[in-house]
């Protein structure tokens, strides 16, 4: 059984995309022939400090005996090429999406991310990602060749059909932490220009993640006097989710950049009309026929979306049947799980030792 190190960093219970992805794969890649050391690296990435960089390479490299090393995206995007080199080969970096393109960042934190993982990308024997989108941003900005690239798209657990809200406002929910990336400032923007129908917004998501973005969403929604009709929910588990999802009318995203969206796989599991941004991957994630689409950092074009699909039943049918058609052919977590342990077998195969 070939045997990987699993590098990641923070917490792995982290109730978040990424983090739900690494967990899937840690529980099915036993089913491809590998085993896996989860190793649990500094949560201040992507930010380490001089001595999270040293732990990490000492972390990773004790008791490796020639192992191959997979690292997760938010640690390995922010690792210095000398400190790659450190932990050596054979080496695997799984890319949700380039840690640079995080919305929010400096311009000098977002260009010093950008080089350090560019320089990253190029150390490694083999690269994941979860979605063709990012293979293409990872092939054409970051110099990565094709060849070394996978795309290992994540499952999407079979789920109930959404019966949809009883009390009579349309239901809007948005699942995803609070931080810039994730548009909420445009979403609730875009629902102060549609205050004039009835519907109720719930967020899922942390505020621990960015307290500062998520003080300016609290402030922007008492601003506009939206604090009656929009619930910041904090985390839920998928257990404690799975109700409200079934208890939606239309799923929102208005994200500027996903790197595949596992929320909105989420949402075609369960059969939701969607309206969503185009940002990054999301366009390719949901098809056109189940979602109202619009460009990303854009509030007059998501609202009149919104304007379309709240009032129009017959239209959140009509998304609703393509939804739920596309979610008879999502992708399984045995299928990611397959290309992941493909891809350490092909590192294993040129690894540097």
């Amino acid at each position: 059984m070939r045997r990987v190190i699993f590098a990641i960093p923070g917490d792995l219970r982290t109730l978040t995309g990424g983090y739900g992805y690494d967990r899937k794969i840690i529980a099915h890649l036993p089913q491809m022939r590998v085993a896996v050391e989860h190793v649990e690296l500094a949560a201040s990435y992507p930010f380490p400090s001089g001595a999270d960089l040293a732990d990490s390479v000492a972390a990773i490299n004790a008791g490796r005996n020639g192992d191959v090393v997979m690292i997760d995206g938010l640690a390995f995007g922010a690792m210095p090429a000398d400190v790659v080199r450190a932990i050596g080969s054979p080496l695997v970096a799984l890319i949700h999406h380039p840690v640079g393109l995080e919305a929010g960042l400096g311009a000098d934190d977002r260009a010093r991310l950008i080089a350090t993982e560019r320089a990253a990308l190029a150390l490694a024997d083999h690269v994941v990602v979860n979605s063709s989108a990012t293979r293409e941003t990872l092939v054409s900005d970051f110099g990565v060749e094709p060849s070394r690239i996978s795309v290992a798209e994540p499952g999407t657990d079979r789920a109930e059909r959404a019966l949809g809200s009883a009390d009579g406002s349309v239901q809007l929910l948005a699942v995803g932490a609070i931080v810039p990336r994730k548009g909420y400032d445009v979403l609730v923007d875009a629902l102060a220009q549609v205050a004039d129908l009835d519907w109720r917004l719930r967020i899922i998501g942390s505020f621990a993640r960015d307290r500062t973005a998520s003080d300016d969403l609290r402030a922007q929604i008492d601003r506009l006097g939206l604090q009656d009709r929009i619930e910041l929910a904090g985390e839920r588990a998928a257990a404690a989710l799975e109700p409200l999802f079934q208890a939606t009318d239309i799923f929102v995203m208005a994200s500027h950049y996903e790197g595949y969206g596992m929320a909105l796989a989420e949402a075609l599991a369960r059969g939701l009309p969607i309206v969503t941004t185009t940002g990054g991957a999301a366009a390719d994630t949901v098809p056109d026929a189940a979602a109202l689409k619009v460009p990303p950092g854009n509030p007059d074009a998501f609202a009149a979306a919104l304007r379309k699909a709240i009032p129009d039943r017959v239209l959140r049918r009509q998304l609703s049947d393509e939804s739920w058609r596309a979610a008879q052919s999502l992708p399984t977590w045995e299928n990611a799980a397959r290309v992941i342990a493909d891809a350490i077998e092909r590192a294993a195969s040129k690894g540097r030792t």
